[in-house]
């Protein structure tokens, strides 16, 4: 077989899936060293950063860059001086090679895979994506509510309830609430406490999201985490804000605290956090459902707001049209 000193494979790789991973690995092989251009912008669904952050994840040993066009600064024109041979598993690809002065390796796709129908339904192609690609591509459910109102019972039987399902469903997560317990929000002894508890957690739902199912449960998250840390010490907390900022959770079901008993000690501060968090549930724009009435109704209602989320997808649409 022949071998090449320097190999390059183009491509979007929106998502990256396996029959990806076999090119890049089938031309790994062959050559002395690999590129692998990753092609782009950071305006498209999957932004072009985190899919070179992914690729160079999952295949450490190549040198991954990314790239808007080909003709383009650094480090495209790096990349292309060192006249490399072209691997595609497309033939249009061909074409690509011709202008860059490379000859082209065309070479076949295992599994063969559509990447328009790896985008339109990522759940039929759930194992051939890698765990990042597939922590990007989870669509993240926290159940959140005042004390007592049944939000670790809700997000198990949610977990449990999608498990039922079989195949890649039958891995589905649920991420319990945070260390320490369920009174480690309210007890926390100091502003700082909280959150060192949501990074933790967060880096735990980060974890269940890699190796999971299309869907996970989260028992609270860090932005339940500003609401609690309002209650204890008279504010949001910046520090916690941030946090769930930057989370990547999609619905948010709120366990109503009416019709559900509860110490008599508690009892006076429920109203006030479900008020709470539905106001700053509307102020963030956060997509939610509120469930009430006897835990079966709740559940009813918890899988048609899921069902619906699962509907609509992570909305991949085709990738921006490649500028010349």
């Amino acid at each position: 077989m022949k071998r090449y000193g320097h190999g390059l494979v183009p491509g979007r790789f929106h998502p990256p899936h396996a029959g990806h991973h076999h090119l890049v690995r089938t031309a790994r092989d062959r050559c002395e060293r690999l590129t692998v251009l990753v092609r782009g912008t950071s305006a498209e669904p999957l932004p072009l950063e985190d899919r070179v952050a992914w690729m160079r994840e999952i295949h450490p040993d190549v040198l991954v860059v990314g790239g808007e066009r080909y003709d383009g600064p650094e480090p495209v024109d790096a990349v292309f001086a060192a006249e490399p041979h072209g691997f595609t598993s497309e033939p249009y690809e061909d074409e690509l090679g011709r202008g860059l002065g490379a000859e082209t390796v065309l070479v076949d796709c295992e599994p063969p895979l559509s990447d328009t129908a790896v985008r339109e339904d990522p759940a039929a192609f759930w194992d051939f994506l890698e765990p990042p690609v597939r922590a990007a591509l989870t669509l993240r459910v926290v159940v959140l509510g005042a004390e007592s109102t049944g939000t670790t019972t809700m997000a198990r039987a949610l977990a449990d309830h999608y498990r039922r399902r079989g195949g890649v469903w039958a891995r589905t997560r649920c991420v319990p609430e945070y260390e320490g317990g369920s009174g480690a929000l309210k007890l926390a002894h100091r502003s700082s406490d909280l959150p060192v508890l949501a990074q933790r957690r967060a880096e735990r739902e980060e974890e269940a999201a890699r190796d999971g199912s299309p869907v996970l449960f989260c028992d609270t998250d860090a932005f339940a985490a500003t609401i609690w840390h309002e209650r204890r010490f008279g504010t949001a907390g910046p520090a916690v804000g941030e946090i769930a900022a930057h989370g990547r959770q999609h619905l948010w079901l709120l366990t109503d605290h009416r019709g559900i008993d509860c110490a008599d000690d508690t009892e006076r501060l429920r109203p006030w956090m479900t008020a709470r968090f539905l106001t700053q549930l509307a102020r963030t724009g956060r997509r939610t459902a509120v469930l009430t009435g006897p835990h079966e109704e709740r559940l009813a209602a918890a899988v048609a707001a899921v069902d619906a989320l699962l509907a609509g997808g992570p909305h991949l649409t085709e990738p921006q049209p490649e500028r010349r």
